[in-house]
């Protein structure tokens, strides 16, 4: 058996930081003892018998200690994670515009001067080609019009990825950069399954509506995209809310899409006009007042289209359940 001295014994306890649990692969090979780990050393020994089982391993820690959080902060070397939301990656490093030292002292006046002279060539290295300024436009449009939809940022990496992909297949040419920033976030939006419309994105976009359509259906067919027809009721949790309606009403407008969906009276219809109208025949089941004005102007839906839709959700409902459908029917008869 190996022998250990009492201060390797000592030290190798003291420095033992996780105690792995016993199991088929975690005995000692030789006495079946527990597997301890030394991290100051490396190893992986047996704390009964004291066999070396593992050695040289790699430490993925920091090479220095910190006793405290603000110490680990201080010390700490990584930077900001790469996205895809910058034309470089956030790979490339900037020159901070507070023109100050390192002591927090305010520059000298030539020395501002020199600092503004290095932030502009710094600007212009990290954006050394059109296929770059074009890429590092498009990807702040792209951000600017997230962020005012309240789009969340994995959509927006999505998006910054389908316009990469459309830069580097030349789909580019031809059209305007904001058109295809912006067919590339709402592709983003629907492969995200977001409650964006095609109206909501034409209220932040700085290009009219058939045009971002035009090159969406562009770049949808070039790169192969594989989106698929959007769900009515994804959007019903954001109508929901605009029309402050209750739980029970949510629920209800969910179940007649589904039973629409059940019975195809989605097939080429809009989307966001089967789910206003969903709300709508939903409000008469569960007698809840909203009128069809109230809801065509959250839904900016036709008070028209809401009333041939909803007729089309109830009559799939009657095929379920008549009797709740007729009633319904009734009630919105004699209203």
């Amino acid at each position: 058996m190996t022998t250990l001295s009492t201060h390797d014994a000592e030290e190798r306890e003291s420095t033992v930081d996780e105690e792995t649990t016993a199991g088929e692969d975690h005995v000692c090979p030789d006495c079946g003892g527990h597997l301890t780990h030394d991290a100051s050393r490396g190893e992986t020994v047996c704390a009964d018998c004291g066999l070396v089982v593992d050695e040289n391993a790699i430490d993925r820690g920091p090479e220095w200690r910190a006793f405290d959080s603000a110490e680990r902060d201080e010390k700490s070397r990584v930077g900001a994670p790469t996205t895809k939301l910058m034309h470089d990656e956030g790979l490339s490093t900037n020159i901070g515009w507070q023109n100050k030292d390192a002591n927090g002292n305010s520059l000298s006046s030539s020395q501002r001067e020199k600092m503004q002279r290095l932030r502009t060539w710094n600007e212009r290295f990290r954006t050394r080609d059109h296929s770059e300024r074009n890429l590092k436009q498009a990807l702040g449009e792209i951000d600017r019009m997230g962020s005012a939809l309240g789009v969340p940022k994995s959509a927006r990496e999505t998006a910054g990825v389908v316009y990469r992909r459309a830069l580097d297949e030349g789909l580019l040419p031809g059209r305007s950069i904001e058109g295809v920033a912006t067919a590339s976030l709402y592709a983003a939006v629907r492969q995200t399954n977001l409650p964006q419309t095609i109206d909501d994105m034409v209220v932040v976009s700085r290009v009219d509506e058939q045009e971002f359509t035009r090159a969406y259906r562009y770049i949808n067919r070039e790169l192969s995209l594989e989106i698929g027809p959007p769900d009515p009721a994804d959007y019903l949790s954001k109508f929901v809310s605009e029309l402050d309606a209750s739980d029970e009403l949510a629920m209800r407008a969910h179940d007649l899409i589904e039973n629409g969906k059940a019975a195809n009276v989605h097939s080429g219809k809009s989307p966001v006009g089967l789910a206003a109208a969903a709300i709508y025949a939903a409000g008469l089941l569960v007698n809840e007042e909203l009128t069809q004005e109230t809801i065509s102007d959250a839904t900016d839906v036709s008070t028209v289209t809401i009333r041939d839709r909803y007729r089309e959700l109830l009559e799939a409902e009657a095929d379920r359940d008549p009797v709740e459908a007729s009633a319904a029917g009734g009630s919105n008869a004699s209203a």
